[in-house]
């Protein structure tokens, strides 16, 4: 058996939180999806995590079982130390859910259109990126160097970065001169990170290329370039 199981879907978005919190603490996992519907665990929405390791049971198939992308990672980050400074990561875990919510237009409420592409990229986003920018120069971090908090290693709060910023430079290469001009510490940082051995060749960024490439249909119908998939 795994250490865990992550019920989410084939594709970034807040799963990759949790993947790459899972794969710098060494875990094993495998994927599933699940109807909150038919669970014996009370959530409405993936993703949820069950850590069959844990002593707890909340889950007929044992396990303790928890929901919620923010509070999953910060149970793995204290279980298998990777919290430096807990109130300061918990906020950036919520900015990133928030630049989610943002960047995929409400969870899919409404479509992008160009215009209003243009001026997400043209204001609110670079806005998201200097504030990161601030808190990571802060912190000591450079674009060849450092990790928040002055740890020798990433933490979780590096692993969210760069799961978010990472991630959406990858997947939509016309972002990447926006980060590298309002965050340059910060593509720096996202770079190392996704760059680790654990993270690079982690088998679950080669299994989600055939989510992300049907997905694209979406975004091209509304003539956004690239692939909006975080």
């Amino acid at each position: 058996m795994t250490d865990y199981t992550l019920h989410y879907w084939p594709i970034p978005f807040r799963g990759h939180f949790i993947r790459y919190a899972l794969a710098q603490a060494g875990a094993s996992w495998d994927e599933a999806v699940i109807d909150p519907t038919t669970a014996d665990y009370p959530f409405i929405a993936q993703p949820l995590l069950t850590d069959h390791t844990a002593d707890r049971t909340t889950s007929q198939t044992g396990g303790r079982q928890l929901s919620q992308c923010p509070a999953i990672l910060m149970y793995l980050g204290r279980k298998h130390g990777l919290v430096a400074e807990p109130d300061e990561t918990l906020r950036l875990i919520c900015d990133a859910m928030d630049v989610l919510y943002e960047i995929t237009r409400y969870h899919g409420a409404q479509m992008w259109d160009r215009a209003a592409w243009d001026a997400f990229t043209g204001d609110r986003l670079p806005r998201w990126m200097e504030i990161h920018e601030r808190i990571a120069v802060a912190n000591g971090v450079t674009p060849e160097a450092g990790f928040l908090f002055g740890t020798d290693a990433a933490t979780l709060a590096d692993l969210s970065l760069a799961a978010l910023w990472h991630t959406m430079a990858d997947k939509l290469p016309g972002l990447r001169p926006l980060l590298n001009t309002h965050a340059p510490a910060v593509e720096g940082l996202v770079d190392r990170v996704a760059g680790q051995e654990q993270i690079a060749d982690g088998q679950f960024l080669l299994a989600l290329s055939d989510a992300i490439n049907a997905a694209d249909t979406l975004f091209h119908l509304a003539g956004v370039p690239g692939q909006v998939i975080v």
